[in-house]
């Protein structure tokens, strides 16, 4: 068993009389010997007290009984502690709160079994026999899912916007550089209650869903420093605005520079921020944005390189840059999707063409409509209907064409994008700004490892607004510790083999030292605690981590 200085071993005293164990550690300090000690034994023999020493040694431990030793209970110990550890060492407790009381304790607990044991707060608490995270983080007695989280979770959210300034004030640097993006979180069952779950549009693409809207702040590297949720019906540009006075006035960041998609920096929100030098934006155009600038002839097609990106301006708006960048699979991408789509489109065509029943223009007409809208390719095809005399007749004739001029002027933009900033060229060349807009990837990789993987925030089984608010909060503290513990793995991460010949996940990290167990032990009538020792890749990844177990 590893301490701070060194090995934990066993000395027997004989001196009294009755013998005892000294729990201590050995080290040099400016070259001479010192102890430390951690703990007596009392209450055992000379022969029981000497068993334990070889067991301390980790050497064959002799008895005439095989059924003397015995191992009563065994709960995993390596996750709990190694992540406990981290989250001290980069003050996560101390960010909840300044003095160390049992719900900063209770809260810890859930902050790091959001990452070891995925699930609702009661499960977590009925680990308790399978773990000793509670233990851990200072919880002697059995939780209580009321007591150590529902209650817990209160005092948390009252905290949250304390907490939130401290991690700005730490993470958010570089020009105050920010990165936002919003995504939704969907529920089921009954929310009639509830102000914030309602229905939306869902980027998960669940139809019929109730919903809750999340946005989250990020700095340049994908650190999380704030979450925020919102109405499920609230659109993505209309929470900039607001989002941005918080910041500036909240977290007292002079200078905000704002990097959001194309949803959020619309051109409303431009207009709103033009007079405010201490703001800039980056982001890119929309499709549309781009064929307009295309038409003024401010940019041009033939710009658009693979290797090189150019910068132009607009003579309508100097204060705009435009960095024309241009990606080639993305091009080939695009160009057969629109090829699949025209295909498709025209076979549904055929179809209405070739029904030979009796119908109206108007049905006819509307069941193009559906076709082109289902396709949203209606704009590359001319069609008409010639009608019959008839008002209702099989005689009315569809006809369409291509217009093969327009798909050629839409192709010459294949894996084209813009991104447009205000920041001032001396303190961001092109490159700069270009890199600085695709870290919202980072804001993107966050919203997938809180939704889909190890953090799993979804089901929500909170019904009140405060809890959904409280637990997302506490998802986005579990992510803040996950992304100090990526960052410290980076060059295990880094070694490893790509894709699916990959071996090292956070997950298999988090299985890997889940190995590492607590155990019970019985030997010749003596109780024990002895912790498993770490293999050679545990031990690789505690001192990665920075962590003795």
């Amino acid at each position: 068993m590893k301490t701070t200085h060194g090995n934990l071993h066993l000395e027997i005293q004989t001196s009294r009389k009755n013998p005892v164990g000294l729990l201590r550690t050995t080290f040099r300090e400016k070259g001479k010997i010192k102890h430390e000690q951690h703990g007596r034994i009392t209450g055992c023999t000379l022969e029981q007290l000497k068993l334990l020493q070889l067991a301390f040694r980790e050497q064959t431990v002799p008895t005439s009984d095989p059924s003397s030793f015995t191992i009563l209970q065994s709960r995993e110990w390596g996750a709990s502690k190694a992540l406990s550890e981290l989250a001290k060492q980069i003050g996560l407790p101390g960010m909840l709160y300044s003095r160390t009381e049992p719900w900063v304790q209770s809260t810890m607990a859930m902050i790091v079994g959001r990452l070891i044991y995925p699930g609702s707060k009661l499960s977590l608490c009925n680990q308790y026999q399978n773990t000793a995270l509670w233990e851990i983080s200072g919880i002697d007695t059995v939780p209580d899912v009321d007591e150590h989280c529902y209650l817990v979770m209160d005092k948390l959210l009252n905290r949250q916007k304390a907490i939130q300034k401290k991690l700005a004030k730490k993470h958010l640097n570089n020009h105050h550089l920010v990165l936002y993006d919003i995504t939704s979180v969907y529920f089921e069952g009954q929310y009639s209650d509830s102000q914030l779950v309602k229905f939306g549009y869902n980027r998960d693409h669940k139809k019929g869903k109730e919903q809750v809207v999340v946005g989250l702040i990020c700095n340049d590297e994908g650190c999380p420093v704030a979450i925020e949720v919102f109405e499920g019906n609230t659109k993505d540009e209309s929470t900039v605005l607001d989002k941005i006075n918080e910041l500036r006035q909240d977290y007292h960041l002079e200078q905000v520079i704002f990097v959001g998609d194309r949803g959020m920096v619309t051109q409303s929100n431009l207009e709103a921020l033009q007079d405010d030098n201490d703001i800039k934006t980056i982001s890119a155009l929309t499709h549309q944005q781009m064929q307009q600038l295309v038409t003024r002839d401010v940019i041009q097609p033939d710009l658009f390189d693979d290797t090189l990106s150019t910068e132009v301006f607009d003579p309508q708006a100097p204060e705009k840059r435009y960095c024309l960048c241009r990606n080639e699979s993305s091009a080939t991408r695009e160009s057969r999707t629109r090829e699949r789509l025209i295909d498709l489109t025209i076979q549904g065509l055929q179809l209405i063409a070739d029904y030979k029943r009796k119908t109206t223009v108007e049905k006819l007409g509307a069941r193009v409509g559906k076709i082109l809208a289902k396709y949203k390719i209606g704009k590359f095809i001319d069609w008409s209907i010639e009608s019959a005399e008839e008002e209702k007749s099989q005689s009315h004739q569809l006809r369409w064409v291509l217009n093969t001029e327009k798909i050629v002027k839409e192709k010459r933009l294949d894996g084209c994008y813009v991104i447009t900033s205000d920041v001032d060229k001396k303190l961001m060349n092109t490159q700069k700004v270009i890199a600085t807009y695709k870290s919202l990837s980072h804001v993107e990789q966050a919203f997938r490892t809180m939704k889909t993987t190890h953090l799993h925030v979804r089901p929500v089984y909170h019904k009140s607004d405060s809890r959904i608010r409280s637990h997302l909060f506490l998802c986005m503290l579990s992510y803040y510790l996950q992304w100090h513990m990526r960052q410290r793995l980076k060059p295990l991460f880094d070694s490893d083999l790509k894709n699916k010949n990959r071996k090292w996940t956070v997950q298999s990290v988090i299985n890997c030292l889940s190995q590492l167990t607590r155990n019970k032990v019985s030997m010749e009538g003596v109780v024990f605690y002895k912790n498993s020792t770490p293999t050679k890749e545990q031990q690789e990844i505690l001192t990665l981590l920075g962590v003795t177990v």
